[in-house]
């Protein structure tokens, strides 16, 4: 079986809508694709119908912004309870953060830049959780920045003027609430040491005592020093080692399956999880 369990729609920063997100892991010959748009489910009723129209399993699931050391971290959980209140209450907050900080980063760019609201809600579609990426494309549709990369490595990154830092709950507090809406809680890219400062070790065995299911190790932004040092904690720590693409269509290089699941890992996952996995 080829399972990829991180995947991103129009619902958050990914360029596709989500019933396309299923229909590209068709062509990409996958058995299995997760839908995890960051901090909301808006997305799963459209992605669970071209399941049942493509034969793909779906798992539906939600990328949660967190911190931990002071760090932005990111947890993926897995067939939670959508209706559970306390993930309710963390994703509303977590958005109204994301949406007021995006406003106040556009005003501080329209100083320098002719760069308006307007201008990003162009790049998103209806109900999207606006976020650095749209902000990313309005700046490649003003001609402003060659492409998202860019943007986020010149005007986005939090040494740029322009940065504003958004609210994100305690990590430990992230795993505690998924465990309890009957998720399954992975820790997404930990080794992700490009993307800046990741946590330490001391961190994932604090989250591996609070519920912790597992850690995406196989991920591009995972260098090879920091996939086996994940291979250990995980082994030492008895969590679940997952591999997945992380893709946001056009949105970023990472493409369907270019790293994958072991399909005993995922048949823990649906074991443990509450709701069930959409199949055809």
């Amino acid at each position: 079986m080829r399972i990829d369990l991180h995947t991103h729609s129009t619902a958050s920063d990914g360029t596709d809508a989500p019933g396309d997100v299923v229909r590209a892991a068709a062509r990409a010959d996958l058995d299995v694709v997760a839908l995890t748009d960051h901090d909301t489910t808006s997305g799963w009723d459209e992605a669970a119908a071209a399941a049942r129209e493509t034969g793909v399993a779906l798992v539906r699931g939600t990328e949660i912004s967190a911190r931990a050391e002071d760090t932005s971290v990111h947890l993926l959980s897995y067939l939670h309870d959508p209706a559970d209140p306390t993930l309710v209450a963390m994703f509303d907050r977590v958005c109204a953060a994301r949406d007021a900080r995006a406003r106040e980063m556009v005003e501080r760019l329209g100083v320098d830049f002719p760069l308006t609201w307007e201008h990003v809600l162009a790049q998103t579609a209806p109900g999207t959780t606006i976020g650095r990426p749209h902000i990313a494309d309005a700046l490649v549709a003003a001609g402003y920045a060659t492409d998202r990369s860019a943007a986020f490595a010149q005007m986005l990154s939090p040494a740029a003027p322009y940065y504003v830092p958004h609210y994100a709950p305690e990590a430990v507090d992230v795993v505690v609430a998924v465990r309890a809406a009957g998720g399954v809680p992975v820790f997404a890219h930990p080794g992700a040491s490009e993307r800046g400062r990741i946590v330490s070790d001391r961190v994932v065995h604090a989250l591996a005592e609070a519920g912790l299911a597992g850690l995406e190790v196989a991920h591009r932004d995972n260098g090879p020093e920091q996939r086996l040092r994940l291979s250990r904690l995980a082994h030492t720590l008895g969590l679940l080692v997952t591999g997945s693409s992380d893709y946001h269509g056009s949105g970023k290089r990472n493409q369907l399956g270019e790293h994958t699941t072991a399909s005993d890992v995922f048949t823990e996952i649906e074991r443990r999880g509450r709701i069930t996995v959409v199949r055809a």
